[in-house]
């Protein structure tokens, strides 16, 4: 075709260039790789296999496994098997494994029996940011999203689940009964095709009655009361939207907010976050070398316990308080209309008395570290009681043993008013990235462990991509050099 850039004619020979290196320019990425690999101590790491042995068939060493998994999860190619596809046809691959190309089944048995190594790696990245000077700032944003597992609803058992599925079956059995009764009263070659169909489905329900009352009775006996037949370690989990829920994990990140590079992550089977924000902070803290942390995150993680752990560890969290009190809805005064006098330990209330702490009781079990505050002669003939208490009761205020590390925390939180705003700019983007990586399936690989692993690569591949973004592929691989 004329006047068109024309092709070279697929029989036509030619010379390639004499090295493999000339295919792959400086600035390319698989190059940072390939650098990073090489400055690892695979042994110390704990990958196997790094001396060979001296009998049998030889084998792979683990840098080149480990250099095809970063380049796969670096450019969204995380099954072994079109992994496997990559190294036979992707120039850039043959640069980075010297031309070698593993089966899926060595790619794959190497992800799964490498994984606490594959984590430490990841880890060791996190220490080279930390070593360049990029968590001088010391502020990290933690945050849980919620990532699907290789299981569907309809392979997770609840005993909500069941009962809602047997009375399904129930209503359908009931409905075919009355098709049946209705066929018996008519004649004809069609009908009686009719009425063995819906024998059929009777039975067929039957069955499935049968097989629900038998995993009823296996999720009475399951720790957790719930079973997932695919993945055993994935859990059903809700979601923001109202009815909806998916099975799989609960990713949790810590990110740095000014480079937003991940510090610290963690996978579990537990569907909220309160209980995270000790442990992230304290793995943020760590991973930053920096002696005192602030931990920005959002009402999920707001539990006193939590943030009573952090006390005194370098860990600072922000959090906004949780209203948990409709007094507001029903025009009452809540708790934080009442004042504390923390040098008189005692409580201002709206009408301007004061509510002292009342005498402990020796049964109050659970609520042994709540404190009591009242005044049963003001509240008595007080004209605001109508909006402090209802039915005529006298107003009560609770306070925690410990809530003065509450209040020191809604201090800090007061005096940084974008906290909330740089938490949300910092944490939900790198959530945005992995899962449109990952596509819709999310997770491939099944059980917890294996799943820890398989997200250490993705946060491994999101911070060299980041760090090339802030350097630049050559002053990175100096950076490793140096």
């Amino acid at each position: 075709m004329k006047r068109f850039i024309e092709g070279a004619s697929r029989h036509q020979g030619g010379l390639f260039p004499a090295h493999l290196d000339d295919f792959v320019d400086e600035d390319n990425p698989v190059r940072a790789v390939d650098a990073f690999v090489d400055m690892l101590d695979l042994r110390e790491l704990g990958f196997s296999a790094v001396d060979p042995c001296a009998t049998g068939r030889p084998g792979y060493h683990p840098a080149v496994l480990l250099k095809l998994y970063i380049y796969g999860y670096l450019n969204r190619i995380s099954s072994s098997r079109r992994l496997e596809r990559e190294a036979a046809r992707n120039v850039e691959l043959m640069w980075l494994t010297e031309r070698l190309a593993p089966d899926h089944k060595t790619i794959a048995d190497f992800r799964r029996d490498h994984g606490r190594a594959i984590r430490r790696v990841c880890a060791q990245f996190v220490v080279l940011c930390r070593d360049v000077g990029l968590f001088a700032q010391g502020i990290v944003a933690v945050d849980g999203s919620k990532f699907k597992a290789v299981n569907s609803r309809d392979n997770n058992f609840t005993r909500t689940k069941i009962a809602k599925r047997i009375e399904q079956a129930d209503a359908n059995i009931m409905r075919y009964l009355t098709a049946l009764e209705r066929a018996d009263r008519q004649t004809g070659d069609v009908i009686e095709v009719q009425t063995t169909r819906l024998k059929e489905k009777i039975e067929k329900l039957r069955g499935r009655i049968a097989s629900l009352h038998e995993m009823s009775r296996q999720v009475e006996a399951a720790p957790d009361k719930q079973i997932s037949l695919n993945d055993p370690d994935a859990r059903a989990m809700s979601m923001s939207g109202k009815g909806t829920n998916i099975v799989g994990y609960n990713v949790q990140i810590a990110v740095d907010a000014k480079h937003h590079l991940i510090l610290a992550h963690d996978v579990s089977n537990i569907g909220n976050d309160r209980a995270f924000l000790a442990s992230m902070g304290a793995s943020a803290r760590e991973a930053s070398g920096i002696e005192n942390v602030t931990v920005l995150a959002d009402r999920g993680y707001y539990n006193r316990e939590e943030v009573l752990a952090c006390e005194g560890t370098g860990v600072e969290p922000c959090i906004p308080k949780t209203e948990t009190s409709d007094a507001y809805k029903h025009g009452r005064f809540s708790i934080q209309d009442f004042r504390y006098d923390a040098k008189h330990d005692r409580y201002i209330c709206p009408a301007g008395q004061h509510l002292t702490k009342a005498q402990a009781r020796s049964d109050r079990g659970p609520n042994a570290d709540t404190e009591h505050y009242r005044n049963l002669t003001a509240c008595s003939d007080c004209p605001l009681k109508a909006r402090c208490t209802p039915d005529n009761k006298v107003k009560r205020v609770k306070r925690w043993k410990h809530e003065e590390v509450l209040d020191a925390m809604q201090e800090r939180f007061k005096h940084m008013p974008d906290a909330m705003k740089i938490r949300r700019q910092t944490v939900e983007h790198p959530f945005g990235t992995l899962k449109a990586w990952m596509g819709t399936t999310h997770f491939l690989t099944k059980t917890l462990e294996n799943v820890k692993t398989e997200m250490s690569l993705q946060v491994l591949t999101y911070n060299l991509k980041r760090m090339i973004t802030i350097f630049g592929v050559r002053s990175l691989i100096r950076i490793m050099a140096a």
